[in-house]
């Protein structure tokens, strides 16, 4: 099989690599920057701290997989992963370890389950509320809560809890587990993930750079930023006060501020589906390019079934 199929021109990929970096780099930047001034960001040091994909790694380009770049070198794209040609450089779709086919066949039926459900709206935003629940201590230490310890309290007992994704819910504290409709558990989470669903949805990016290089890095910047937008929502909508950060809270205590937030979700639900489809498109394609490689894997993963594990805990 040809390894490649299609030829960019040094101009094409410089150009593609140009646009890659201007989106990412200024995150990195400020993160390399704040982490040299030991300071704080609540909203977006968690992109980089729960997700286990490094600055560095960003900022390393890929065209994904079949692509000849021509007259570019391995120092080119940082990826190891890229072979000589005699014209340049190409990442093979043998280079995708074999060890990795079984996560591609489970994130495929993930995916696919995810992407069909009906997505649900009625989670209020509350898990963050749930994480400090009767607690003695909080998650976010260089921010203020707004609202007292009894307040917040209220405002989980005068709710219903309705978190599908369980990391979020692996943090709710003890008193606030037994208040959520479901009980949810890793072995479950495969059931229970929904588009509507913030965690969910920013989880994309996680998908993204799993198959890093082989994920275009296109798509891995428009996971990155969605993720953003997630995060961003994710916390105004929190009892912490991030004015000082210039981030208006979403009063859900309130039925107006219940009201903001999921038109807010809705929209990053609109927006999250096409990538999800686009990233399911990319795990089929790869799956499958690279067991036609290697038919005897086919054989081999054929009789295996999809196994139900989060995207946290894949090879």
């Amino acid at each position: 099989m040809e390894s490649y199929q299609q030829v960019w021109s040094r101009e094409r990929w410089e150009a593609e690599r140009r646009e890659y970096l201007s989106r990412l780099e200024p995150w990195v930047k400020d993160r390399l920057n704040r982490s040299s001034q030991h300071r704080k960001h609540p909203v977006y040091d968690f992109l980089f701290e729960y997700y286990s994909f490094r600055p560095a790694h960003l900022l390393r380009w890929s065209p994904g997989w079949g692509v000849l770049l021509e007259g570019a070198t391995r120092a080119d794209v940082g990826w190891k992963d890229f072979v000589p040609h005699e014209s340049g450089i190409v990442l093979p779709i043998g280079a995708f370890p074999e060890h990795r086919l079984e996560y591609l066949r489970w994130a495929v039926t993930y995916l696919e389950a995810v992407a069909l459900r009906e997505p649900s709206f009625s989670c209020m935003g509350l898990h963050e509320w749930a994480m400090v629940y009767k607690a003695s201590t909080v998650r976010h230490t260089c921010v203020p809560l707004r609202l007292d310890r009894r307040q917040i309290e209220a405002v989980v007992e005068s709710q219903s809890l309705r978190c599908t994704h369980y990391d979020a819910f692996r943090f709710f504290t003890p008193a606030a587990r037994p208040l959520n409709r479901w009980h949810l558990s890793r072995e479950t989470s495969f059931l229970f993930d929904q588009p509507g669903c913030i965690h969910a949805n920013m989880d994309l990016y996680r998908f993204a750079y799993k198959i890093a290089p082989f994920c275009p890095s296109e798509v891995l910047a428009d996971a990155w930023e969605l993720a953003c937008q997630a995060r961003i929502i994710d916390m105004r909508a929190s009892p912490y006060d991030l004015r000082s950060f210039g981030l208006e809270p979403i009063p859900i205590e309130t039925a107006a501020g219940r009201a903001e937030y999921v038109e807010a979700q809705r929209h990053l639900s609109a927006m999250a589906q096409p990538l999800r489809l686009r990233l399911l498109h990319l795990y089929r394609r790869l799956l499958n390019e690279r067991l036609t490689m290697h038919p005897a894997a086919e054989a081999i993963t054929a009789t295996r079934s999809p196994s139900p594990r989060n995207p946290c805990h894949v090879p």
